[in-house]
């Protein structure tokens, strides 16, 4: 009997696991929810870029785009949002070599490529063909460095500058000129470019207005390398000053031979040469040349814009860099304000707009120039170009005290404890340049 009872419990006990093992497979299993979709690629909205990225400007030209690019790349990095919609900036970078007709293949293939906006051209020359493609495709255009008049006297628009004109420009360095140099005799020569031509227009106007004899107008070009025959025939009429229109790579070799020939007058140019690389292509020669930009100066761009550009790329911002990178933070700012990336509808608050960026507070005539640019009056001192006047609302004040009336006021601290507070924390007040309200002190 012992056996059989064992027997039974033994097959009880397993028939029972058995079942019991049956019932767990019969579970139902978990419901698991499905993963989210992924979410929608954002939008892309590319910004074109154009300037000479080689040949003997290509420093200037790459400056320009560092400036724009630093925005593009500050804008992803905050994330933009039109419309609902996430937006990635795209920086279509492109070389126009300086050549007008380089720059309008580039313009139209930027066209083809259907970017929203263009920062460029450098060159004025290039700027004004290419900005009548940009038009007729209506796509907005600002440039941070063409100073001609003639391209926002065409009656675009789409086109706008973060400069100052020749007109202005000119004017100013020639008024310095005859105030300060006091020439009785001076000579006038262009690289035959339209910006180097038209500023050469100015210059010699303002000039014969102050009073002082111009000499017959001498021609080179953009290309030009050897000046001696020009230079011979200007040093017989020993003029007391000589204004050269055009760039930095023919303006260092025009100066230099200037004086390997002996001639002792008062070198000048404008913003296309007024940069420390006139010293590399001069040599001492450079030493005491004055020199005009159509705005303000580098020095006088705000600290963040410094800060930013000098840790992305490792090195000082040349000349244009913060009106580029004004030029696409101000359409950036209208694409907001329209809420949209579509020319036609930003176009508007472009036009319109009032930004203060790091080159101060930008507004925009009917023109599409910028109203009440300032101009600065540069010399070379110790091989680098630094910044000794600044003209605006034709006023001149000199630089220093243009930039003491833009340094705010450092806050007093409320009493020795809290002061003592703030040195340990290391609180220091931080003075940086505003030229907006250097801009307002000025016109007092």
């Amino acid at each position: 009997m012992q056996p059989t009872k064992l027997s039974l419990a033994v097959f009880a006990a397993v028939a029972a696991l058995t079942l019991a093992a049956c019932g767990e497979q019969k579970k139902p299993e978990p419901v698991v929810a499905a993963p989210p979709p992924p979410p929608p690629p954002p939008m892309v909205v590319k910004f074109g870029h154009v300037g000479p990225l080689t040949g003997g400007i290509a420093h200037l030209g790459k400056d320009n785009e560092n400036g724009a690019r630093l925005a593009i790349d500050e804008a992803n990095a905050k994330g933009l949002k039109l419309d609902g919609k996430t937006v990635k900036l795209e920086l279509v970078a492109d070389d126009d070599q300086e050549d007008p007709k380089v720059g309008t293949t580039v313009a139209q293939k930027l066209v083809d490529a259907k970017v929203a906006g263009v920062v460029g051209h450098l060159n004025s020359g290039v700027s004004i063909p290419a900005s009548a493609i940009y038009n007729q495709a209506g796509i907005p255009m600002i440039s941070g460095s063409s100073t001609n008049p003639q391209l926002t006297e065409q009656g675009f628009k789409t086109v706008f500058r973060v400069v100052g004109r020749d007109d202005q420009q000119g004017p100013a360095i020639a008024s310095y000129l005859a105030s300060e140099i006091k020439p009785k005799t001076a000579a006038v020569i262009d690289d035959a470019t339209a910006y180097g031509e038209g500023l050469a227009n100015e210059v010699e106007k303002t000039l014969k207005a102050a009073g002082v004899k111009v000499l017959p107008r001498e021609k080179s070009t953009n290309k030009t390398a050897d000046f001696k025959a020009i230079l011979t025939k200007v040093k017989g009429k020993k003029p007391d000053a000589i204004f050269y229109g055009g760039m930095d790579s023919t303006g260092g070799p025009l100066l230099k031979q200037g004086r390997e020939l002996g001639i002792k007058a008062v070198f000048a140019f404008g913003d296309g040469a007024c940069t420390d690389k006139m010293k590399e292509l001069a040599g001492d020669a450079a030493e005491g040349l004055l020199c005009s930009q159509a705005g303000l100066p580098v020095q006088a761009a705000n600290k963040k814009f410094l800060d930013a550009y000098r840790a992305k790329f490792k090195i000082e911002p040349i000349l244009y860099a913060p009106f580029t990178y004004d030029a696409a933070n101000l359409m950036i700012e209208a694409m907001k304000k329209a809420n949209s990336p579509e020319p036609a509808k930003y176009l508007p608050e472009l036009a319109k707009i009032s930004y203060d960026g790091a080159s101060g507070k930008i507004e925009f005539d009917e023109k599409g120039d910028r109203k009440d640019a300032e101009m600065t009056i540069f010399t070379m001192k110790g091989g680098k170009i630094e910044p000794i006047a600044v003209i605006k609302s034709g006023k001149t004040v000199k630089f220093e005290d243009f930039i003491k009336a833009a340094e705010p006021p450092a806050a007093a601290p409320a009493d020795a404890s809290k002061a003592a507070d703030a040195g340990k924390a290391g609180d220091a007040p931080k003075a940086a340049a505003e030229p907006a309200k250097a801009a307002d002190a000025a016109k007092k």
